[in-house]
């Protein structure tokens, strides 16, 4: 049985399972209400991140209030384990983008870390996780990426990074093409891309980074590539090599 894609597709936190009832918040109701247009009947599409994808009916609406009843899942959950994106942030509207990209490429996780050359002091990572959360609607994902707060990068090398290989993009010129890294590898690595802010890291951070040893330099080749230039071409080639681009 084929099924029409519903009017419009939210992320909830409420479980998801048959004739299950629940309350949207009012942002959500005023979205369906003011933006979509929709009635009473009308079919919405909701995922929480557990559950898959669900088809529901709007089952009551007005101007502040929205209740949803779930009908039939349309897809299930898969397991994914993307790489993760720690990025020193650029100026608002470009970090943005960064969250937005990302998560439509994938990223499980988004780590903004200050670094010495980092312009911004001040990242807002509940207004970012909203970004993400939009872009997972949009891009039809069926979870959400986490936003971290912001942390130094001392904090964040220091912290719990699960056995991930951080892959540092190096515009200096010292380090391999991403393509030759990942086929010399038996298996591939959990990963996580580290970018550095306008400017690039100082000489003394990618010192300290090339001594651990669970870093690896990736060459970004001869031009100077802004921070979301080179964050979302080093994602699209882990896609390209490794992630759902690669599959038949």
């Amino acid at each position: 049985m084929t099924i029409s894609k519903g009017k419009a597709r939210l992320y909830v936190e409420n479980e998801l399972s048959p004739n299950v009832q629940f309350v949207l918040d009012k942002d959500q109701a005023h979205y369906l209400n003011r933006v979509m247009r929709c009635n009473a009947g009308d079919p919405i599409d909701v995922f929480n991140g557990q559950d898959g994808e669900w088809q529901c009916h709007i089952s009551q609406i007005s101007k502040a209030n929205a209740e949803l009843t779930v009908n039939i899942q349309t897809r299930r959950q898969i397991s994914t384990n993307g790489p993760w994106l720690a990025f020193a942030p650029v100026k608002k509207t470009r970090t943005d983008f960064i969250v937005e990209k990302a998560t439509e490429l994938g990223v499980s996780a988004l780590i903004p870390i200050f670094t010495v050359n980092t312009a911004t002091s001040r990242v807002n990572a509940e207004r970012l996780q909203a970004i993400a959360i939009e872009a997972a609607e949009q891009c039809r994902r069926l979870d959400v990426p986490k936003v971290h707060s912001a942390q130094t990068l001392q904090s964040f090398l220091d912290g719990p990074l699960l056995n991930r290989t951080l892959f540092v993009l190096n515009e200096t010129g010292n380090g391999r093409p991403l393509p030759t890294i990942i086929k010399s590898e038996k298996k591939t690595p959990d990963a996580c891309f580290v970018v550095g802010p306008e400017g690039g890291f100082q000489t003394t951070e990618l010192d300290a980074l090339g001594k651990l040893p669970f870093v690896t330099m990736v060459g970004v080749g001869p031009r100077i590539l802004r921070a979301e230039t080179a964050a979302l071409a080093a994602l699209s080639c882990w896609q390209a090599l490794t992630g759902a681009w690669g599959r038949d």
